[in-house]
């Protein structure tokens, strides 16, 4: 199989995963956590296992609008996120799961709307800079449209990540942030081990040997490592995605995702991107000597 000839369809399939999430984040963008819109977090533990089912009774008798839900974790752990709440209505709350047995307060957190504001501005920021030092580093090391390249390949990483939480209205928070930029970091790992034995290639090319050849005879001498290395690290991800509590469930599903997307990307977008670049050069320098 010849990567770069089937550039297009490696594209093609890229929007058709991309595109859906897209539309999702314009029509009914993201869940945000509390840690983005503001509210409350309680965080219990009971003495005796109690049912979920029960804790939710109990926390709907109150009139109270719990839609970032409730969260199990452990035998008799629950994460409770609701919008804010006065101090009347807390203790209410704190009286009423008295009903349920003896408990302990792990965790009574209330995060303003303005503090979620500069979490979003800051999240944001991270990527950005994320980005553009990527750019240089890879400019420094390889070439300029190589980093374009790559950072064009992360963004169809974070875009993977974020569509599919848009559509299934996985919850967003400070963890799904982290999740990000440690996927962008995995991500370029991948695809610099890429371009550097393209650079090998390069300094070795044959005499005839066209752009694309050398482009895949590269990714082909780096497919195993690359898979490897991907399957390794999902094989831990979907064992602490079952086992790990539900507490970083959407932190590793994140991971998860962005992981195989990384892998996709840095082998079917960064290099035929770059390929397609230093061909769109060489058509312009040939026009401009017709010229």
């Amino acid at each position: 199989m010849h990567f770069i000839r089937l550039r297009k369809i490696w594209y093609i399939i890229s929007l058709l995963v991309i595109i859906p999430g897209l539309i999702s984040l314009m029509v009914q963008g993201l869940n945000l956590g509390i840690e983005f819109t503001g509210g409350n977090l309680l965080e219990v533990r009971f003495e005796n296992p109690v049912p979920v089912e029960k804790v939710r009774q109990v926390v709907s008798a109150q009139g109270l609008e719990f839609s970032r839900g409730i969260q199990k974790s452990g035998t008799s752990d629950y994460l409770i996120r609701t919008r804010h709440l006065t101090q009347e209505e807390q203790d209410k709350l704190m009286a009423a799961l008295n009903s349920l047995g003896k408990y302990t307060v792990l965790r009574n957190e209330s995060i303003g709307p303005t503090i979620g504001r500069e979490l979003t501005t800051k999240a944001l920021l991270a990527l950005l800079v994320a980005s553009v030092l990527m750019i240089i580093y890879i400019s420094i090391r390889f070439e300029f449209k190589q980093g374009i390249a790559a950072v064009i390949a992360l963004i169809h990483d974070t875009l993977v990540v974020t569509g599919v939480f848009s559509l299934f209205q996985i919850e967003v928070d400070g963890a799904f942030v982290a999740a990000l930029l440690t996927i962008i970091g995995y991500s370029i790992n991948d695809t610099i081990v890429i371009f550097d034995r393209v650079r090998e290639n390069m300094l070795h090319r044959k005499k005839g040997e066209s752009l694309e050849d050398i482009v895949n005879a590269s990714l082909w001498q780096t497919l195993t490592r690359s898979i490897n290395t991907v399957l390794t690290v999902v094989f831990v991800l979907v064992a602490l995605y079952f086992l790990g509590g539900s507490t970083i469930r959407n932190f590793i599903l994140a991971l998860l995702i962005g992981v195989v997307s990384g892998a996709y990307s840095s082998i079917c977008n960064a290099g035929p991107l770059w390929v397609d670049f230093k061909l769109m050069e060489k058509r312009a320098k040939v026009k401009e000597a017709r010229a």
